[in-house]
């Protein structure tokens, strides 16, 4: 257990971790995508467990009944871990370069946060309701991403994050 751990109050590893949830709508079928991710994902838990970061896992929500953004804020909302940090990807939040969100991590890390959710609307994105819950809102940029790729995206920011904050030469300016 390093210094940052004691001063954060941590017993051990384990409990100090900050685990990482992706709340996505829709069902992220088998293929290209899906590989792609679960590989980013698993290289953020090996390079970020030693940082106090992951795991990071995915929990899908799917509205089989149509009810829109409404049912949908609903399915993400009970996705949340209790006392989450809450994260939305969104079009109209903060750009972001990849120190910058690196930075973002390990000061919610720091401040002791053990859970972290980021959230990936559907089509019509995130219920405003919703939105007004994060703490904070994140985006790719102005242009709208399929859903689908955003969690590949995503996977690869929190990948590259835990590259920047171990000295990893992974990520070059």
């Amino acid at each position: 257990m390093d210094a940052q751990q004691r001063k954060r109050g941590c017993s051990g590893l384990a409990d100090c971790l900050m685990r990482v949830t992706i709340c996505a709508v829709g069902r992220l079928r088998a293929g290209p995508e899906l590989d792609l991710l679960n590989d980013y994902l698993q290289r953020f838990d090996r390079t970020g467990r030693p940082l106090g970061l992951g795991p990071a896992r995915v929990v899908e929500a799917e509205d089989k009944k149509g009810g829109g953004m409404a049912a949908e804020a609903e399915l993400l909302s009970r996705a949340i871990p209790s006392g989450a940090l809450i994260v939305t990807l969104d079009e109209r939040g903060k750009a972001m370069t990849s120190p910058e969100f690196a930075s973002e991590l390990a000061a919610a890390r720091d401040q002791g946060r053990q859970d972290l959710a980021l959230l990936i609307g559907g089509a019509d994105g995130i219920a405003p309701e919703l939105r007004a819950r994060a703490d904070w809102s994140l985006s790719f940029g102005r242009m709208v991403w399929p859903h689908m790729l955003a969690r590949v995206m995503l996977g690869e920011q929190l990948y590259r994050a835990a590259t920047i904050l171990s000295g990893s030469p992974y990520h070059r300016v």
